[in-house]
C-alpha cells in the first residue's frame, strides 16, 4: 500500500516503514505529525485519486531529525563590467519516518454513539 501526499509544495510517493526528507516542520523531533493532503491512496487492489484530496485520509509519521540539505552554489556574472557574486543556500529539512497510512476517520474518544434510551409508554 502506498499513498501520495503533500506538503510544503511537494508531493512525495510514501509508503509505512519509508523514510522521507521533507521541508522543515515545527514539530519538535521525535513527536508524530499527521499529514491530511493524501493525494492518491492505492492498495494492492483498488486506486483512490482525490479531487484534490481523498476524504477520510491521512498518513501518521514520526519526526526523526531536523537537518540541512546540501549546499546551493549560484555564481553570477556580467561580462567586461567586474561585476561577480557568489550566493549560497542551504535548505532546511526534516527527516520524517512513515508509521502508518489510514484510509478512514479513526472515531474519537469524545464522539461516542448514542444509546436510546427507552421511550415512556402510557398503557
Amino acid at each position: 500500500m502506498y499513498a501520495v501526499l503533500e506538503t510544503g509544495s511537494k508531493q512525495y510517493r510514501v509508503s509505512a516503514g519509508d523514510t522521507v526528507q521533507i521541508e522543515r516542520l515545527a514539530v519538535e523531533a521525535g513527536q508524530p505529525v499527521t499529514f491530511d493532503r493524501v493525494l492518491l491512496i492505492s492498495d494492492n487492489r483498488k486506486v483512490s485519486v482525490g479531487s484534490p484530496t481523498v476524504t477520510s485520509a491521512s498518513v501518521v509519521a514520526d519526526v526523526v531529525e531536523h537537518t540541512r540539505g546540501e549546499k546551493k552554489v549560484t555564481y553570477k556574472m556580467k561580462r567586461r563590467k567586474g561585476y561577480r557574486k557568489t550566493i549560497g543556500h542551504r535548505q532546511e529539512l526534516t527527516v520524517v519516518k512513515i508509521k502508518e497510512i489510514r484510509t478512514q476517520a479513526e472515531p474519537r474518544a469524545s464522539e461516542a454513539p448514542a444509546i436510546e434510551s427507552p421511550s415512556p409508554t402510557t398503557s
